[in-house]
């Protein structure tokens, strides 16, 4: 399921983290470095914002933790998805994503600057519509 979105750049990190679950089931394509670090950094800062609230206010009480555990269920699949398309910004299988080094190299890379098998440049996408 390939839905055409907007591209990441020039929005928002919200908008940018909303972008990424919307398209929570698409494999297909390519995702640039910024949209996958921003969907990173927001579940990170959500997961930690959670982690402090549960120490600072319930002492760790389970409650919290629990809810930390449902927000990283839900947030997985797309997570995965994300990640395959990254992988597939720099030209590589969506399966590089579980070799455990390689695949942060990968996803520092900066993507092929042209079409690939995976599909067109989203930097070249957002250049023509500026």
């Amino acid at each position: 399921m390939n839905t055409i979105m907007p591209s990441s750049t020039g929005n928002s990190l919200l908008e940018n983290y909303v972008s990424v679950l919307k398209k929570y089931n698409d494999f297909n394509g390519r995702a640039r470095r910024s949209e996958y670090w921003q969907f990173v950094l927001i579940n990170v800062a959500i997961t930690q914002v959670l982690n402090i609230t549960n120490i600072m206010l319930f002492n760790g009480f389970a409650l919290i933790a629990w809810v930390v555990l449902l927000f990283n269920l839900a947030i997985l699949l797309p997570t995965i998805a994300v990640a395959i398309r990254r992988m597939h910004d720099v030209g590589k299988s969506g399966w590089f994503v579980l070799v455990p080094i390689y695949n942060f190299i990968l996803a520092v890379t900066e993507g092929e600057r042209s079409s690939n098998q995976y599909g067109n440049d989203p930097k070249a996408k957002t250049a023509q519509m500026a």
